[in-house]
């Protein structure tokens, strides 16, 4: 997919514009972004963009997050446990201490 993000009210109101005339190459919109179909098409969209508006508007290609082949058995156990907790006020730090889950620092600092 492309992610176009735009950085000024007049890229962002272009990028409206685009979606909303080419609604079947947006795969999703977030208001200042947008997720496009990586077809010669939703490139065509994002490269138009970046003529228009140069530096106030950002491409960059994404792959989707398979959580089963990328994030590690460990990292989604401890995410789907602490999802399961009994009081949802407790942070992950806590919840974490004296349990077998992974410490949220040394996390911040693994890549995936």
């Amino acid at each position: 997919m492309l992610l176009v993000v735009t950085y000024s009210r007049a890229a962002r109101a272009t990028l409206r514009n685009v979606c909303s005339a080419h609604e079947t190459t947006v795969v999703r919109r977030f208001g200042r972004a947008a997720l496009l179909r990586e077809t010669e098409f939703g490139a065509f969209l994002a490269c138009r963009l970046r003529e228009k508006h140069g530096t106030d508007v950002q491409v960059e290609q994404t792959t989707p997050l398979n959580e089963y082949e990328t994030v590690p058995d460990r990292v989604r156990h401890a995410a789907a446990a602490y999802e399961d907790r009994e009081s949802a006020s407790t942070p992950y730090t806590a919840f974490a201490n004296g349990r077998d889950h992974p410490d949220p620092a040394a996390m911040r600092d693994e890549e995936l």
